[in-house]
């Protein structure tokens, strides 16, 4: 058996026979606990001669039993080793460290190499020849936690030798936040004995680069286990810190930049990072063509390149050190590194000393001015670049930290403009399509409200201010025959640029069915007819079936039609919010109007009702964004519309902006429309009704009692063409509709409108009368001389209508 010693220096002892070294010695013992070997380091030890240990059991030299541990190691034949207490030849107890291990000799027998080592009391000492071979730095302090060795790794790092800082703490020779944070964590350690990491930022002597640390300290224990000293062990975790940092940054990146579909709100948080994690100021400048939400061009291979400042961050408040203010076009010559990161697509780091960026400042004064002033010494130039595209350009800039930028900087600055780019493009390719729908949208709503007399009225379309997009939401106002009008308002599912397109369609089909005149529930339901259509040919080539639903198409629509002369209004909807009604005394109620399906299911019918109204009521017809963004329930948005619609207003214009400032929140989560409308009623000074027998002999009669009321009117110069009008309808309505009375009606509103009804329900074609026939010719005359004409269906048969211009 060999034997080691350690060797450290000696202080003051605290044991009753003095100070002794620090020994170790090493014997043997077989496997039945006997001991078989006894060296001379172990007489010194424990003061036992080897004739009076050998052949004795080994656990006769314990002052105390062996740990349970220990024992349950031994039984298995593994090694173990920890402090136990052995018993000297004098009779006192000497704490040593017990280290057990099983060998076998050449002949199989096992033998237990049983190791001893103990240092001197109130002192840590560790071999300096262990110490040199560490890989890490270490240092070992005793109870005033002051130096008492190192390893040449702690050398190095101090930058001073052991011999100069011995007896003194970190602090004394280390000065730094740093240090003396670590020399507080030691004194910790030696208070209360457990062991404590720290890490730490600290520049190194000679170095220009901060370096991080991390620090493992640990008591260190005499054989009784009271804590005489400290060891530190200090290893360098510079790359691990700045991964674990451009991993938090990077992640910081990913929840704070790309909020909102905002191009320059996405910019600006780019620049607030950056500046908030490693940069002194950044700028972000994008193509004029991106901030307009346009597809990138090529870009110039020679001349200046303009780009547009839509966002600017600085350590310092207001970024007095920027080139160029927010909005404006910054200029960059083909030359500089900025240029060449767009053009490459490359990022570059930068000092300010380099040809290139001295070439540049003096070319731009103002940027060279600012490079003087604010002490700019490092720059990275990073290009925004989204699926192969580029944007635009991010300009990281350090004046304010003494450390220039680095690679990894540089590899950290790319990570996150990665990321906001993508984020920009898809705001950019948001507004796009947002501004396509919305041109879209506003294209097929009325620029202004038709020339009619039949109401009076005012609107208000607001797009969704949400990521949803632009929707189908769409009013209009349809002048209809015998002076009356329509109103619709209806949604289209869906948002985007299709339900854009599907509203303009729905839109235009609504007025091609007024124009046919027919009664709201019929219309609904030749539209609810398209829809399905529409909604099939969605569906077409689904699972190979040519007829299948898509469920991509839908609408509600509600349509009303108001008749002046009557003052009546007959209304029907398809699953749409019901119309709001206040009549001239101020109460406002929604009528009892069955809902009826929203179009698109197919195979359902509408109902209509019908409801009187005095001159000067307010019909609201309106979508459901209306009455539910702002998290209202519908019976609450209703009330809160009932109050507000009844609430004093100026004016409809002005009661339109009550109506939207009451109910909606700042950006709607979904499209609006409105439109309120004021109705007039046509007096008996405006409106004349004859009603006429079966006979031809009233021709002559109807058309002199016409002539006559134009007189009354004023309207003699149009004398001449109503009596040809009359005559020509009241003489068709004698001729084939096959008896029953006969009405004809003057109505002076904007036009003059002639109307004879009848109980046919055969309505007229307009045709070209050839040489030889004998009819055919009255229509065509009426259309000639009128501005419009036309038929509807009536309860009872029809009605034939001509306008002309009043003189």
């Amino acid at each position: 058996m060999g034997r080691r010693t350690g060797h450290g220096e000696h202080g003051e002892g605290e044991e009753r026979h003095g100070p002794s070294p620090p020994a170790a010695a090493a014997v043997a013992a077989g496997d039945t606990g006997m001991l078989t070997a006894w060296g001379e380091d172990a007489r010194r030890l424990l003061g036992w001669s080897s004739d009076e240990v050998l052949g004795r059991p080994a656990v006769g030299l314990l002052a105390e039993p062996l740990p349970f541990a220990a024992l349950r190691r031994i039984a298995s034949g593994r090694s173990w080793a920890g402090p136990v207490v052995l018993r000297h030849r004098d009779g006192r107890r000497l704490p040593v460290r017990l280290g057990l291990r099983l060998l076998g000799d050449a002949s199989g027998t096992a033998h237990w190499a049983v190791t001893a080592t103990t240092t001197a009391p109130g002192r840590p000492e560790l071999d300096a020849r262990v110490l040199a071979q560490l890989p890490v730095a270490v240092a070992v302090y005793d109870r005033e936690v002051r130096l008492c060795t190192a390893n040449s790794a702690m050398e190095r790092l101090v930058g001073r030798r052991v011999a100069e800082v011995r007896g003194l703490r970190l602090r004394e020779f280390m000065p730094g936040a740093a240090f003396e944070e670590f020399d507080r964590v030691q004194e910790e350690v030696m208070k209360n004995g457990e062991t404590a990491r720290l890490e730490s930022l600290g520049r190194p002597p000679g170095d220009d680069r901060d370096h991080a640390y991390a620090m493992l300290v640990f008591p260190l224990r005499d054989g009784s286990g009271r804590v005489t000293g400290v060891s530190a062990a200090v290893y360098e975790t510079t790359e691990q810190f700045h991964a674990r940092r451009r991993l938090d940054i990077v992640n910081e990146a990913s929840t704070c930049i790309g909020t909102t579909l905002d191009i320059t709100r996405t910019a600006q948080e780019l620049a607030d990072v950056a500046v908030r994690r490693f940069a002194d100021m950044v700028s972000v400048d994008l193509l004029d063509s991106v901030v307009r939400g346009e597809e990138p061009g090529p870009l110039p291979a020679a001349g200046v390149l303009a780009l547009r400042r839509v966002a600017q961050q600085s350590v310092l408040p207001g970024c007095p050190e920027a080139a160029a203010q927010v909005g404006e076009l910054d200029a960059v010559p083909a030359y500089s590194p900025a240029a060449r990161a767009l053009v490459t697509g490359q990022g570059s780091l930068h000092r300010t000393h380099e040809p290139d960026i001295r070439r540049w400042t003096a070319y731009d004064l103002a940027r060279g001015r600012s490079v003087v002033d604010y002490g700019v010494h490092s720059l990275m130039f990073v290009p925004l670049c989204a699926r192969g595209t580029t944007l635009g350009l991010a300009i990281f800039i350090r004046h304010r930290t003494l450390d220039p930028f680095h690679a990894d900087d540089l590899m950290l600055a790319e990570e996150i403009t990665a990321r906001a780019a993508v984020c920009v493009d898809n705001a950019r390719r948001y507004s796009r399509e947002r501004s396509t729908a919305l041109t879209l949208q506003r294209s097929m709503l009325p620029r202004r409200s038709p020339r009619q007399a039949a109401v009076q009225v005012a609107s208000r379309y607001l797009p969704a201010g949400s990521r949803a997009g632009v929707g189908g939401d769409w009013f209009d106002v349809i002048p209809l025959s015998g002076a009356r009008v329509a109103l619709v308002v209806g949604d289209v599912v869906g948002h985007g640029v299709h339900a854009s397109a599907t509203m303009g369609r729905l839109r235009t089909a609504v007025r091609t069915l007024a124009d046919v005149d027919l009664a709201p529930d019929e219309l609904l339901t030749q539209l609810d007819d398209l829809v399905v259509r529409l909604d099939m040919e969605e569906g077409q080539g689904v699972a190979g079936v040519s007829e299948q639903f898509s469920g991509e198409v839908g609408a509600t629509c509600l349509y009303a039609v108001y008749d002046p002369v009557s003052r009546r209004c007959t209304m029907a909807r398809a699953g749409h919010p019901p119309p709001a009604v206040v009549l001239p005394g101020g109460r406002a109620e929604f009528p009892d109007l069955p809902a009826g399906p929203p179009l698109g299911l197919g195979g359902l019918p509408f109902e209509s009702a019908e409801l009187e109204l005095p001159e000067g009521s307010l019909l609201a017809l309106y979508t459901d964004g209306l009455i539910e963004s702002a998290g209202h329930d519908v019976d609450a948005g209703l009330a809160l519309l009932a109050r507000t619609l009844t609430r004093p207003a100026g004016s409809l214009e002005e009661l339109c902006d009550n109506v939207l400032y009451g109910l909606l929140p700042d950006r709607p989560g979904d499209d609006i429309a409105l439109l309120i409308a004021r109705t007039r009623a046509l007096g008996a000074h405006q409106v004349v009704t004859w009603e006429l027998p079966d006979d031809p002999v009233v021709v002559a009669d109807a058309r002199g009692a016409a002539a006559e009321q134009l007189r009354e009117w004023g309207l003699g110069e149009a004398a001449c063409i109503t009596e040809l009008v009359v005559s020509e309808l009241v003489t068709n309505a004698i001729r084939y509709a096959g008896g029953g009375p006969i009405q004809l009606r003057l109505i002076r509103d904007a036009t003059l409108i002639c109307e004879v009804s009848d109980t046919s329900s055969t309505a007229p074609h307009l045709r070209r009368a050839r040489i030889f026939d004998e009819g055919g010719r009255g229509l065509l005359l009426v259309a000639q001389l009128t501005q419009r004409w036309g038929s509807r269906q009536t309860p009872t048969g029809k009605t034939i209508w001509a306008e002309q211009a009043l003189p």
